[in-house]
């Protein structure tokens, strides 16, 4: 019998983090075992932000291939690639661009949200302006059948389904709707208690040492209301605590109960958390020394994931070809 086809892609954009691992990488790792999965490096996404920076970029493309494979994602179950690498993505793109209504681009929730992030940054252009078009042929181009997505990524997906249907209406039944697979998204604080970003530099990485890691965790902030350790603490409102409940949580209730009794300073509970994650992390480690540690074999896995996934995008792409009468 055969799976069900899904798409996904992370940007490499910057190291990938703890919130990647638990938000989208480990539900990867799972997928694999029901879908025919596809997940996609998305560099030139990454170029839509980073335009202005391209130095090291192919090296942080590999960096986000040992990651992937270092969480688990095995390239005998899943075809693991580079956007770049697959040029039909591009073609698609600008052929999908041709008929998508440019309000359709400007209401999409995370357009403005991305530029408030990054003021400062030129975002005012076309690349960025129609990044959810070329997000669309990712999907589209391997007509996938299922995106697993969070709930702030399902109007990202909802366009491409628009996009589809307008397609199909102008040139016949090409293109299937995808249908989104909700994962469920723990809240992962960054160091400073804000949202976890490679964008505000509040992250612990997949590629921290044993010794980064714990000097990171040390200096995560804590209840706000607690300044000594006699006082009583808070444990809903610490973004320590989060990581307990997520990486430590045969501990939880434990902790709960010594913080609100002011019998555990914030200092040892820190310790405590820098530990967790490290047992935590430790096959993670163990299996990145060993990928980073053979380059070809990488660049290998890498290459053939391409040559995998253009053989499909190379068929779907001659398909919406002949619909619209190029062939």
């Amino acid at each position: 019998m055969t799976k069900p086809r899904v798409l996904s892609g992370i940007q490499p954009s910057g190291k990938l983090h703890l919130g990647n691992l638990i938000g989208a990488l480990e539900n990867w790792v799972k997928m694999q075992a029901q879908y025919d999965c596809f997940f996609e490096i998305a560099d030139l996404h990454a170029l839509t932000t980073g335009y202005d920076n391209p130095k090291g970029f192919r090296q942080a493309v590999l960096e986000v291939a040992i990651d992937l494979l270092s969480v688990g994602i095995d390239p005998k179950k899943s075809t693991v690639f580079v956007q770049s690498d697959v040029p039909e993505h591009c073609e698609l793109h600008l052929l999908l661009s041709m008929i998508t209504p440019l309000p359709w681009l400007e209401r999409v929730p995370t357009y403005k949200g991305k530029i408030e992030e990054l003021k400062g940054k030129d975002l005012g252009t076309y690349g960025f302006l129609g990044y959810p078009v070329l997000q669309a042929a990712d999907i589209l181009i391997y007509k996938a059948a299922a995106v697993p997505v969070g709930q702030d990524q399902l109007p990202h997906l909802e366009l491409t389904r628009e996009i589809a249907r307008r397609f199909n209406f102008f040139y016949g039944p090409v293109f299937p709707e995808p249908k989104d697979v909700l994962t469920p998204v723990p809240v992962l604080p960054g160091l400073d208690g804000k949202k976890m970003s490679k964008s505000y530099g509040n992250t612990i990485a997949l590629s921290d040492s044993p010794a980064e890691l714990t000097k990171k965790v040390l200096s995560m902030i804590t209840d706000p209301a607690r300044v000594k350790k006699t006082d009583k603490g808070h444990p809903e409102i610490c973004p320590v605590f989060a990581y307990h409940k997520i990486f430590n949580p045969e501990m939880v209730s434990k902790i709960s109960a010594q913080c609100q009794a002011a019998e555990l300073g914030c200092v040892e509970c820190k310790k405590i958390l820098a530990e967790a994650l490290s047992k935590y992390l430790t096959p993670v480690w163990e299996r990145r020394a060993h990928i980073a540690g053979n380059r070809g074999q990488l660049e290998a896995i890498l290459r053939d994931g391409a040559g995998r996934a253009q053989a499909i995008a190379r068929v779907t792409l001659d398909e919406v070809k002949d619909a619209m009468g190029l062939k």
